[in-house]
């Protein structure tokens, strides 16, 4: 259990609810106090959501009125709480005090695995329409949502009691097995028969005497009839708007494989492509990237909700391409961190089955895939901003490529004989949109870290890639002048760098009129932020102008302006 203990006066406390903090009176049930059993039930819901804390002795109006006597035992109350909770859950507890009245703050963990009160109570914290929080049932499908997420359960590896080996589909399987081939999957799957394949996949799972299809297995190679049966929620809409008139709008419960080939020949008449003259070849540019759009629907599929209503829904606008599916971002996946965290979906089994049979990306990093479908060409990164708690929303900007950009890429691909990496294209896409970046601009905005930023960029810097400007705290990155020079934007590397070139000399010159007509290398360095290298480029360069000229030799020479 941890440590209980007192906190005297403060003033820190929140001004109202949400759905990390609760306020509770303790100044009803006829001078008793808050009800132990309602008490341990906000805790649970709190726990079961994302933890926070609870005050005990503030109304919800957030006025201070304190607690009763009884409840002034921070010790007792936590040994009440884990005595009370099933598994124990251990919080923390402190009195503390505000306006000279004690109130009891409970400090409650988020749990990472479904707590229940110890009559049998499993509970869950939302917010209502009016922003106010409230403790309801968590409902049985509502369980497996939360232990997926938390990566306690793959609900897709469940076999389907209500359903049977009649339920698989053998056109289906002849289906996955050309996908297999065509794509590229493992092909050591095509030697098995029909029904070790169905075993290595995890398609069927044997319950005692039994063998049933699991959820992998239906939603792969399941009949159509048997899916709207068993499966409700296999659903797939595919939509594309003009304006505001529907040209497209069709409802699909069919298997994923299916409905990936479907909905890939759906984008065809509205994903035109444009060619782009790189040497001897023809470059295809299409307004999607086909990859990029085939990563986001198969994601949409592998790790959506499967146990909440709602579709895998494809949107097609005048401004872009969207992409939704049930279910949130697991635990530990935000928008923070999609390029950077490690690959874990909702659903395991699914995904590798995918992976297997080559619709997937084998690393489990699809999502780079997706930024790179955009980055390589020149256009906005994917969106997914719109993503909330509920819905996953990925959204692809239309928009124009950007040739000398995408001649960029090429001919630095072309020159290490392996495409960029996705960090490179991130900072390669930042600088080339901002122009200058410091170090924590550029981590800011590709989320990587400044410890895997520090040396990837001295390997740009070598590279001819990236250059940078100033030293320490002032200390920027650009384009290189090549980078510029290929993008056709000569000019402004000129203009980005020839401010620096033109000032430097000029402030250089300043300082030493004012120490009496000299100055030293080390002035110089402190004076522009620069390496001692390009302290004395500038120095010498001063002097061949006759600018400036050098007195004396070694660490005690210094340069005198001339008259």
């Amino acid at each position: 259990m941890k440590q209980a203990g007192v906190t005297m006066q403060t003033d820190n406390l929140p001004k109202k609810e949400s759905l990390s903090i609760e306020f509770k009176s303790d100044r009803g049930n006829s001078g008793k106090g808050y009800p132990v059993n309602d008490l341990i039930d906000e805790i649970v819901g709190m726990t079961n959501t994302e933890g926070g804390t609870l005050y005990l002795g503030i109304e919800d109006d957030g006025r201070i009125t304190g607690i009763i006597s009884a409840h002034q035992d921070p010790i007792r109350l936590a040994a009440l709480i884990a005595n009370k909770t099933r598994p124990s859950l251990s919080v923390r507890t402190e009195v503390i005090y505000a306006q000279n009245l004690p109130i009891m703050a409970i400090h409650i963990p988020k749990s990472y695995s479904i707590v229940a009160s110890a009559s049998g109570k499993i509970l869950k914290r939302r917010l209502k329409i009016d922003g106010t929080p409230e403790v309801i049932p968590m409902y049985p499908y509502e369980i497996y949502t939360r232990l997926s997420d938390l990566r306690k359960l793959d609900f897709s590896a469940q076999p389907i009691k209500d359903g049977s080996l009649e339920d698989l589909d053998p056109n289906q399987l002849i289906r996955l097995r050309e996908t297999i081939q065509n794509q590229n999957g493992e092909q050591s799957l095509l030697t098995l028969t029909d029904e070790e394949l169905a075993q290595a996949l995890q398609f069927t799972a044997r319950v005692g005497e039994k063998v049933y299809p699991t959820l992998t297995g239906l939603l792969l190679i399941g009949k159509e009839n048997s899916l709207r049966k068993l499966v409700p929620t296999a659903k797939a809409d595919f939509q594309v708007l003009q304006g505001t008139n529907v040209v497209i709008n069709e409802s699909y419960c069919k298997p994923i494989i299916e409905l990936v080939e479907l909905f890939s020949e759906y984008m065809k008449p509205w994903n035109p492509e444009k060619e782009f003259d790189y040497g001897l070849f023809r470059i295809p540019i299409p307004e999607f990237s086909k990859p990029a759009f085939r990563e986001g629907l198969i994601n949409a599929f592998a790790h959506r909700d499967y146990s909440v209503l709602g579709s895998v829904h494809v949107q097609l606008t005048d401004e872009g391409l969207t992409i939704s599916s049930p279910g949130g971002f697991i635990d530990g996946i935000s928008l923070d961190n999609l390029l950077t965290a490690e690959p874990y979906g909702r659903n395991p089994t699914l995904s590798d089955a995918l992976k297997r049979i080559g619709l997937a990306e084998r690393t489990g990093r699809g999502i780079d895939r997706i930024f790179e479908g955009s980055i390589t060409f020149g256009r906005p990164w994917p969106d997914y901003s719109a993503s909330t708690t509920k819905n996953v929303v990925l959204f692809i900007p239309r928009a124009k490529a950007d040739l000398p950009f995408i001649r960029m890429v090429m001919d630095e691909q072309k020159s290490i004989g392996h495409p960029l990496s996705i960090n490179t294209l991130l900072v390669l896409s930042a600088l080339y949109s901002e122009r200058k970046m410091s170090s924590k601009d550029l981590s800011e905005k590709t989320h990587i870290q400044l410890s895997r930023l520090k040396p990837m960029m001295e390997m740009l810097i070598e590279r001819g890639l990236v250059e940078e400007i100033g030293r320490g705290h002032n200390r920027m990155f650009m384009l290189g002048c090549s980078p510029y020079t290929k993008t056709g934007k000569a000019k402004e590397y000129t203009r980005q760098r020839g401010i620096d070139s033109v000032r430097f000399p000029e402030m250089v010159l300043t300082l030493a009129k004012r120490q009496n007509g000299s100055i030293t290398k080390n002035d110089v360095v402190e004076l522009l932020h620069i390496t001692k290298t390009q302290a004395y480029t500038i120095l010498q360069t001063l002097c061949k102008e006759k600018k400036l000229k050098i007195i004396g030799k070694g660490r005690y020479s210094y340069y005198k302006i001339v008259q």
